[in-house]
């Protein structure tokens, strides 16, 4: 289906859609569910993932607090070693990075069998794990307060150029090794935007991407047949709310007028935004929305909307040229140049072929982005069924993907 009509709409119901399940699903209620992460005070803070998650299932796990240069406090965990034991001495580490509209705990909601984070520790790794900005663990700023508006003035630009690298440069100095990266969805887009720049990338010793998200142009849910009749205008009365809580009742209120429409079921939104997932387990489905979603900047999500509109990678459109020329120094927003990225930099690709948001064509594009690079260095996996929930809750992850994740890791001595 085409996206051409309305994209900026398309993308941001496409990437948000999912959550109105959480509204709509019976067996839910408002809390957050089993990791005692619930609260109806937005002022206290959170249970960590650590104990909520990690420590209860018998491994080790760390909290710190990483400030930005821009002031941003972040919330990152570490998992230094297995269930086996092992000091962390000399381990290499591993930094996991979630997607957009989800936190670190993504990585860790099935059995520690199932879930990478753990799986990584329990193969010899030295895990540490992102959370990026606006997220509940990380909604502090050494100034601005989340209900400032200010506070939600970014977008993954901002994630490229000071939380990545600040959480690199963070986990290479705690360890003193190169790090081994691993993304999911936006995830994927920041180290890529950001190794194009050549940011930390003297720091990161691989990275392997899982749905990677680039380029956005092919992207087609079942979801975009309803976001193309909607009129573009209607997502301007979100764009004046900062932050983008897809629990909030602007963003709710505009979602459930789009469920009026007959073609869309809206108990079965996971499908109709990420495809036709293969191998998710109800269970871990449901701990799932239990926990997420989380907030992001609305300037962000437009952000990832001009990715669609304009089929290119590129900073922030400010949408006047004055504005640009402010912000760059040129009327139109500079493009990150992926074939930048260091061609010797090895890369493990991992992309489905059901996957309705990291659609085949457009990993295609990326793939001939990437055509210089030197061929032993980028592996690529091609996973037939997978669509883009199950490479991060898929209960063969560890058979199809995660097995490989390890095996890449440990050839890069």
């Amino acid at each position: 289906m085409g996206l051409n009509c309305t994209p900026s709409v398309a993308v941001v119901l496409s990437l948000c859609a999912l959550f109105l399940v959480i509204e709509s699903h019976p067996a839910l209620g408002s809390n957050r569910g089993s990791f005692g992460l619930a609260t109806d005070d937005v002022t206290a803070p959170p249970a960590g993932i650590c104990s909520g998650a990690v420590i209860l299932q018998g491994y080790k796990c760390q909290e710190f607090d990483v400030r930005t240069d821009d002031g941003y406090i972040l919330s990152v965990q570490r998992i230094p070693e297995g269930r086996v034991g092992g000091a962390a001495k000399n381990k290499q580490p591993v930094l996991l990075q979630h997607g957009v509209l989800v936190d670190g705990m993504t990585w860790l909601l099935s059995s520690p069998d199932e879930s990478l984070a753990l799986i990584l520790a329990d193969s010899g790794f030295d895990v540490w794990i992102a959370n990026t900005r606006g997220t509940r663990f990380s909604r502090r700023h050494v100034t601005l307060d989340p209900t400032d508006p200010d506070f939600w003035n970014w977008t993954w630009d901002d994630m490229v150029t000071h939380d990545l690298p600040t959480v690199i440069d963070f986990v290479f100095k705690q360890t003193g090794n190169k790090i081994h990266y691993v993304g999911h969805s936006m995830g994927t887009l920041i180290a890529l935007a950001a190794f194009s720049e050549g940011k930390q990338i003297d720091k990161v010793k691989a990275a392997a991407l899982l749905s990677p998200i680039a380029y956005l142009s092919h992207m087609t849910t079942a979801l975009g047949v309803v976001a193309a009749k909607a009129f573009v205008g209607e997502i301007t009365s979100l764009i004046g709310v900062a932050e983008f809580n897809p629990k909030g009742e602007p963003v709710a209120n505009f979602l459930k007028a789009l469920c009026a429409d007959p073609g869309l079921n809206c108990y079965d939104l996971l499908g109709a935004l990420t495809g036709k997932n293969c191998c998710l387990n109800v269970s871990t489905v449901d701990l799932f929305l239990k926990n997420e979603p989380q907030s992001t900047a609305t300037k962000n999500m437009v952000h990832l909307a001009q990715t669609v509109r304009d089929g290119v990678l590129k900073k922030y459109d400010y949408g006047n040229d004055n504005f640009n020329v402010e912000h760059y120094g040129e009327a139109k927003p500079p493009v990150y140049n992926l074939s930048n990225i260091p061609h010797n930099l090895p890369l493990f690709l991992s992309y489905g072929g059901q996957d309705a948001l990291s659609d085949v064509r457009d990993v295609a594009t990326l793939l001939d982005s990437l055509k210089l690079h030197d061929e032993d260095k980028l592996s690529v996996q091609y996973i037939k069924d997978y669509a883009h929930a199950d490479f991060i809750m898929g209960v063969s992850a560890k058979d199809i993907v995660y097995n490989q994740i390890v095996a890449f890791f440990k050839r890069q001595n």
